[in-house]
């Protein structure tokens, strides 16, 4: 059974940084697609950012554009997102993606981690 296991949440002032990492088990996910997606108080779940299991493509929502940084390990079959001068907008539930073909916007991924909790206060 396949396990995504998000790290890294907590509380951070606005203008402040924190970094997510997560780790999967249970199977080799190191040629998947992988990403984030986040979801705020209230709001629908929202595409955050992806990378292709070469590493060579990469996309980021324009909200995060310019401000986080996704990243991946595949010899530990790790991705991160690095999240730099954080807002109050970006408070919500950050969850860890796999697919095997895609992760974007407007498709499901397959394999979703429980989240991790990010608050960023004003």
């Amino acid at each position: 059974q396949v396990e995504l296991v998000e790290s890294g949440g907590g509380l951070a002032q606005a203008g402040g940084s924190l970094n997510l990492s997560c780790a999967a088990s249970g199977r080799a996910l190191s040629m998947y697609v992988k990403g984030w997606f986040r979801q705020a108080p209230g709001k629908e779940r929202e595409f955050v950012a992806s990378i292709s299991w070469g590493g060579g493509n990469i996309a980021y929502a324009n909200s995060v554009e310019g401000r986080f940084t996704i990243s991946r390990d595949n010899a530990k079959d790790t991705v991160s997102l690095k999240m730099d001068n954080l807002q109050p907008a970006d408070t919500g539930v950050y969850y860890c993606v796999a697919d095997r073909v895609d992760v974007r916007p407007d498709v499901e991924p397959y394999f979703w981690g429980k989240g991790t909790l990010v608050t960023v206060s004003s």
